[in-house]
């Protein structure tokens, strides 16, 4: 599908990678990784055509297209939701277009028998096919599922994209490159804006989809769940691991092994012609063997070992105060804005428990958070124990870092004690290495500062701490750094992540923002997706649908009036499923009734001497536009029917 042969990127000295050698395949689903900087995101360009390598070629067919989803890109804000994300659908517009002018002339012509007209004939139906291949007719359904499927509801369809953030922005563009269904899906860190059942909802499109993927993210468990094929850039190479990214990692730790006893070899045999060569440089009985010695080692090509694997450095957080039995207590508490965040919240966190806030965007994880660190008001009680001190990261917290210092400066001013001694090796293991210690904070990125922001408060001696989305411009191997530090640390821990691979084995209860609610999960984020697949919800809703696996963070006693209201609720309920049942049955028979129509017209249309027969042609055409329409009409009735049942 698309052929890639002798790349090779430079920017500087040494270049990104060379001698690049592959091929996308139908079906792949590719995880691309790498070191930050290591050139992941510069081969996605070049892919998709928007950079040019320094050598090297890129062959891509003729009709193969490629959608390509970058980290950043520029948005519009002129339009709705809905009307941004039809632009999806330009070509099958143009094509639509086509086809009702050729039917249209079909229609006003006379000329049955010529053979321009059996011509016009055949373009229409090529035509009318290819637009019936694309799903035209159900597009509308489909730009539906796919918005709420990346966490939109049916209200925001027809909001200006204006009111919506930079995040829910790049869902819409999301939205739209997966709709166009390009042969080849080329996503950038797809992740970084997603919460964890639109994240979910991604695996399940990207696993149904025909479209070949080559993706970059930061995310185990979503690459690991999608790829079966997994392409490393180390040591300016690219290697081609075909087995997912899980048993990459595996491979990659054997042939790291490997690497190096090659190269501890290597620098013996080095080592052991130079002492040669010192030793008998200048004894003329052995001038002929020195010289082989040293052309000898002028042509050893020195092997390359691939980056160290920082995940294997340990960081612990400094010892502090030992806090109160209950570092956060929250009673009845409550905020709204122009609409209601969320209301009647009970919960209490024990000293020493790591919990998640987990939700869709905007239900109000990170508006709780910044209650609990007194920066908005708020209604009910909420009490911060005995002898707290907060450590908290919120990606606002980078903007506060001092930009006239170094990246070095920044860690030692917090550091102290003997882990001074090992700040390199630290900001080594959060991609700050080398020359890179050296950057004033001004001139790196809202990522890198990010990053700095986060080893910060590494050092810093608190015991509530408190993480707002850490892992968003994390790695891998810096992600676990920042893991086992989390789950060594004595204190309590509150954290706002999607990221699922992070949260496993680091907390132990989870709390579910949703519908205004916020509900206690006890267990793992795991225990808790196996929940609510149990329960039949593929997003987050705040209903309580499991009363025995959550603990609704309020409850109150069942009075008569609630029982009778709950008995009307019920009564009415079923005659909204009755009705939706109805609909769906109606249009079921009006589907089976155009069908048999349809085969009817195909049998008379198939006798030569009806082939020019306008009448049933026209009728044949008529049919089959409302069959489709009816077909959609079906699905959204259907899908109606299950939200209402649900």
């Amino acid at each position: 599908m698309i052929s890639v042969e002798g790349l090779k990127v430079e920017f500087g000295i040494k270049p990104l990678f060379s001698e690049a050698s592959f091929v996308i395949n139908p079906r792949d689903r590719i995880a691309l990784v790498g070191k930050n900087g290591a050139g992941k995101s510069t081969l996605l360009k070049i892919l998709c055509g928007q950079q040019k390598p320094t050598a090297g070629t890129v062959a891509v067919p003729q009709d193969t297209t490629i959608g390509y989803l970058p980290q950043v890109m520029k948005l519009q804000d002129d339009t709705t939701v809905r009307e941004e994300t039809q632009k999806a659908f330009a070509n099958v517009t143009a094509v639509a277009e086509r086809v009702e002018r050729m039917e249209r002339e079909m229609n006003e012509r006379t000329d049955y028998e010529s053979e321009d007209y059996m011509q016009l004939v055949e373009r229409y139906t090529t035509e009318h096919e290819r637009y019936l291949m694309m799903g035209a007719s159900h597009r509308e359904a489909e730009l539906e599922r796919t918005l709420t499927g990346l966490g939109f509801e049916r209200t925001d369809f027809e909001r200006p994209t204006s009111e919506f953030s930079g995040g829910w922005r790049m869902r819409i563009e999301l939205a739209k490159i997966l709709l166009q269904k390009p042969d080849v899906l080329l996503l950038d860190e797809p992740t970084n804006h997603l919460d964890i059942e639109s994240i979910q909802w991604l695996e399940q499109f990207l696993a149904q989809s025909a479209s070949a993927v080559v993706l970059v993210s930061h995310d185990r468990a979503f690459i690991n769940n999608v790829s079966n094929r997994t392409l490393e850039i180390s040591c300016g190479k690219i290697v081609d691991y075909r087995v997912k990214y899980d048993e990459y990692v595996t491979l990659r730790r054997e042939r790291h092994e490997q690497q190096l006893r090659a190269y501890e070899n290597q620098q013996r045999e080095i080592a052991d012609m130079k002492t040669f060569i010192e030793r008998f440089r200048y004894q003329a009985t052995k001038a002929v063997q020195v010289q082989q010695k040293v052309k000898q080692l002028e042509k050893i090509v020195p092997i390359e070992v691939d980056e160290v694997d920082n995940s294997a450095m340990h960081l612990k957080f400094p010892p502090c105060l030992r806090s109160g039995d209950y570092p956060i207590i929250c009673d009845e508490v409550r905020k709204a804005y122009h609409h209601l965040v969320f209301d009647h919240v009970n919960l209490t966190i024990k000293r020493g428990e790591k919990v998640a806030f987990v939700g869709k965007n905007g239900e109000g994880k990170s508006t709780l958070v910044k209650c609990i660190m007194g920066e908005i008001p708020f209604d009910g009680q909420l009490k911060i124990g005995h002898n707290i001190q907060i450590g908290y990261f919120a990606q606002n917290q980078a903007q506060l870092l001092d930009e006239s210092l170094t990246v070095f400066q920044t860690i030692d001013n917090v550091a102290k004690g003997d882990i001074r001694l090992r700040i390199n090796d630290i900001l080594g293991a959060f991609m700050f290495g080398g020359e890179n210690s050296d950057k004033k904070v001004k001139v790196l990125s809202g990522g890198e500062r990010s990053r700095l922001a986060m080893i910060k408060l590494l050092l810093e001696p608190v015991n509530l701490l408190i993480l707002d989305e850490p892992t968003n411009h994390l790695d891998m191997p810096s992600k676990d750094v920042l893991k086992e530090a989390v789950r060594a640390f004595d204190g309590t821990a509150i954290i706002v992540s999607h990221d699922r691979e992070f949260l496993d084995g680091l907390v132990t209860k989870v709390y579910e923002f949703g519908g205004g609610k916020v509900r206690e999960h006890l267990g793992g984020i795991y225990d808790f997706l196996q929940s609510k697949k149990i329960s039949e919800l593929n997003e987050l809703t705040g209903r309580d649908t499991n009363a025995t696996q959550e603990k609704p963070a309020t409850t109150a006693a069942a009075t008569p009036a609630t029982r009778k209201t709950n008995y009307a609720e019920h009564k009415e309920q079923q005659k909204r499923i009755a009705r939706a049942e109805k609909a769906v049955k109606t249009s079921e028979q009006k589907i089976e009734q155009m069908e048999a129509r349809l085969k009817e017209l195909d049998d008379l249309l198939m006798i030569p001497e009806n082939a020019a027969d306008m009448t049933l042609v026209t009728e044949y055409t008529t049919t089959k536009r409302a069959l489709d329409e009816e077909v959609e009409r079906w699905e959204q009735l259907s899908e109606e029917l299950e939200n209402i049942t649900n």
